[in-house]
């Protein structure tokens, strides 16, 4: 059989013999101590240490105690324009749940047959405040007993939250928050924990009434292994893949090629940067600030029917990168990592995390500060950087008012 031939994007700017190419990259983004991450993400869910504290000591968002705004309970009758006695799901109680839980103990947020995921955790926890109708229904067609939630972004595996918001109906008028959050607590076994529950209008709905979200990304600066020159060539060393450093190992090859020959085999240039600068990912992201942009060559995975035209187009509201320390107690100071804050009013499936990756790779080519503008414009997504490794992303909160530049995490 003969091989097959795979074409690579061609950047023809200044820098692009400079520029890692997807094997670099890739093996860039995973030779981190991504473990230390992940404990400090449990470790916020848990509640043993805030998110905030890494930015400014004593900040408090306005949404903290889970309170988002929406239309009051005693107002909605005055205020709906439907409110001449119609029955049906003006009848039913909805409730608005805050949840945060940590990635690494999930196969992602949306139900899969034999997986372990957030939804159904979720949702078999709330199966007790199934109405009467509902459950009679569900026994006749053989299903478990289970309610159902609607949900603000479904996250991917190994992406953690902090107050990912979904909603659950129920024509019971008998069930009070605190019922819900007990019953979401006890069978979560720590992995999950509710950070509140409110009675909401029956307008309301996560996904559709939220106004923008926010994300973080948390890149570790050291290296999982290797020091000094070792640790500079350690992107380049071919062996790298029979590795087990950090989280790399042979599954998490699979957003690469299907096949190792897919990645390129280019000869490597020694001149290529081993590092990068923190406040050139800065400089590169703000450029993204107040505009309405079409970034599917950021995505991956999309359905041909959301390829083109506006649902590729997300407006983005912040988006800076830091230098931050992270909490250990191996280091004094902290361990030194960057962290990305993007808010934007929705994103594309993986694009934090191929922004995040292109980003690296263009501040450590030394890119012009419009680099991810001109991919934009790009014709093949292999211009973009295949996406940063799951672990290090986080679904801080989901805004339902204007987005209020005053709080942001970094400025």
């Amino acid at each position: 059989m003969a091989s097959r031939v795979y074409a690579h994007y061609h950047h023809g700017d200044a820098c692009s013999k400079a520029r890692w190419n997807t094997r670099e990259t890739f093996r860039f983004m995973y030779d981190r101590p991504w473990q230390h991450v992940l404990d400090f993400y449990s470790n916020a869910v848990a509640r043993k240490l805030s998110v905030l504290n890494l930015f400014e000591p004593n900040k408090i968002l306005a949404h903290d105690d889970g309170e988002r705004e929406g239309m009051p309970l005693e107002t909605e009758l005055e205020t709906c324009g439907r409110k001449d006695g119609r029955t049906g799901r003006w009848e039913r109680v909805n409730f608005k749940i805050l949840l945060s839980y940590n990635g690494a103990s999930f196969d992602g947020w949306q139900k899969q047959p034999d997986l372990h995921t957030v939804q159904s955790v979720v949702e078999k926890s709330l199966g007790a405040f199934v109405d009467e109708k509902k459950a009679q229904l569900l026994k006749k067609k053989c299903k478990p007993l289970e309610g159902r939630v609607l949900v603000a972004g479904r996250t991917d595996k190994g992406v953690s939250a902090l107050n990912q918001v979904c909603s659950f109906y129920t024509w019971r008028k008998d069930i009070e928050p605190i019922d819900i959050e007990d019953a979401i607590n006890k069978d979560a076994s720590g992995k999950l924990r509710v950070v509140s529950v409110s009675k909401v209008s029956r307008e309301f709905h996560p996904n559709f009434s939220a106004k923008w979200r926010r994300y973080l990304y948390i890149f570790p600066l050291d290296h999982a292994c290797g020091s000094g020159k070792d640790r500079e060539n350690l992107i380049f060393d071919e062996n790298l893949g029979k590795q087990r450093n950090g989280l790399l190992s042979e599954e998490n090859t699979e957003g690469v090629g299907e096949k190792d020959d897919e990645l390129e085999t280019e000869e490597v240039d020694g001149a290529k940067p081993s590092d990068f600068s923190v406040s050139k990912v800065d400089q590169l992201l703000q450029q993204l600030q107040g505009k309405l942009l079409s970034y599917k060559m950021f995505a991956r995975d999309l359905k041909a029917a959301r390829n083109e035209g506006p649902p590729t187009e997300c407006f983005m509201y912040h988006a800076r990168a830091a230098e931050i320390r992270l909490p250990s107690p191996e280091y004094v100071e902290g361990r030194r990592v960057m962290c990305v804050e993007l808010v934007a009013n929705r994103f594309l499936r993986k694009m934090v995390r191929v922004l995040v990756a292109t980003s690296i790779r263009e501040a450590a080519a030394g890119a012009e500060n419009d680099a991810l503008l001109k991919l934009v414009e790009a014709s093949c997504r292999r211009a973009t950087a295949p996406p940063a490794p799951s672990e290090g992303l986080c679904l801080f909160d989901v805004g339902y008012v204007d987005f209020d530049p005053h709080s942001s995490l970094i400025s």
